[in-house]
């Protein structure tokens, strides 16, 4: 997607503008971008496909810098992360934009929109790590769209939580290269990782991406981070849920992730442009987290329904029930200190407090200055 010198002007300020990290200049004259694997080649004043990193005066530019489509205090579950600092309020904000073009896209408004007049928030990373203090939030995630497309104001910020000790969250498609890759996730604490799906045909025809890339990031996590990190896949009907690919992919991620990852089945709804498949049943949510334990996941949930036994930690060992919750609501504790079973002492996987916190399902907005 492309747009003329004039309209690129006319709808990004320059000083919004940020030289772009990862990108290098061709013969030709265009430039390319190096952040993820589509490797947009922009001539001057035309975008990538992300539609925020974008070509001027020959070079790589992030025209979103210091601009957001809003602050929100959120419960860290509903990122969904269920074993990171459970029922802590975490600052979240996006800007807009992605690197992928899913079909049915949830927050197509953000994510898709070709109109900067949806960032009507602006902050400096400063500015943002001492809103966060100030109200007592324990983490600050980047959200909403893909932090990827926002690599710089991302990691600058980052830096500004960490200052303050403040945790940083990243929700991601985990379409990204190596370098920034490296660079990105040296400033993350958690992560939750959007597994779409476990073909490359599904990524290609409704995300207009690929799975390999994917699971790259997801092996470098893994074996090369100390990020904690979780995996949700949103389970659409006839296009991912049969048992063949749920096995395939829930196997896998034992096999090379580990049993501790935990996963997160989430309902479909019809949005955007995957408007002729119906909404994702419970038993069909049921049935995904059920494959996820005969396989060996550990920690298998359910999200999107009303399912308190998928909305709850069990304990891996005893099966008893280590944090029950209703949605994003802590109804039980039971977790020693250092973050044990109360039962039988075995260890649950996580990053885990002393005591929970107690934000429950607020969604409280933040005004930034």
């Amino acid at each position: 997607m492309t747009r003329t010198r004039r309209e690129f002007e006319s709808n990004n300020p320059s000083e919004h503008h940020v030289a772009a990290r990862y990108w290098h200049a061709l013969p030709d004259g265009r430039a390319q971008c190096d952040v993820c694997p589509r490797f947009c080649r922009m001539r001057d004043g035309q975008r990538g496909m992300c539609f925020v990193r974008a070509c001027d005066d020959g070079k790589v530019v992030s025209t979103t810098y210091g601009r957001s489509s809003g602050f929100y205090i959120d419960p860290i579950e509903k990122k969904p992360l269920n074993h990171f600092l459970p029922g802590t309020p975490v600052l979240s904000f996006g800007t807009a934009g992605c690197n992928l073009a899913c079909k049915f896209c949830q927050n197509w408004d953000l994510s898709k929109s070709r109109h900067m007049d949806t960032l009507g928030e602006k902050a400096s990373p400063e500015n943002i790590a001492n809103a966060a203090r100030e109200h007592g939030c324990e983490s600050v995630a980047f959200t909403y769209n893909d932090p990827i497309v926002f690599l710089e104001y991302a990691i600058d910020t980052a830096a500004a939580c960490h200052e303050h000790g403040i945790k940083t969250v990243a929700v991601t498609n985990g379409e990204v290269c190596a370098k920034p890759r490296e660079e990105f996730f040296a400033h993350i604490d958690a992560a939750n990782v959007d597994l779409k799906a476990f073909t490359d045909r599904f990524y290609r025809i409704l995300c207009g991406g690929r799975l390999g890339p994917v699971l790259d990031t997801l092996v470098y996590l893994r074996h090369h981070t100390d990020v904690w990190f979780e995996l949700t896949t949103l389970v659409i009907p006839g296009e991912n849920d049969s048992d063949e690919e749920l096995n395939a992919m829930t196997g896998w991620v034992v096999n090379e992730l580990g049993p501790d990852v935990p996963m997160h089945f989430t309902a479909f709804h019809p949005d955007w442009k995957l408007l002729d498949r119906p909404p994702t049943s419970a038993a069909t949510l049921e049935r995904a987290r059920q494959i996820a334990i005969d396989n060996g996941v550990r920690y298998a949930y359910t999200g999107n329904i009303h399912h308190e036994e998928g909305d709850s930690t069990l304990c891996h060992a005893c099966g008893g029930k280590l944090i029950g919750r209703d949605r994003y609501v802590l109804k039980k504790w039971n977790l020693t200190v250092d973050g044990c079973c109360n039962s039988c002492g075995a260890r649950c996987a996580g990053v885990f407090a002393p005591q929970p916190g107690d934000w429950e399902s607020r969604r409280m907005p933040v005004q930034i200055h």
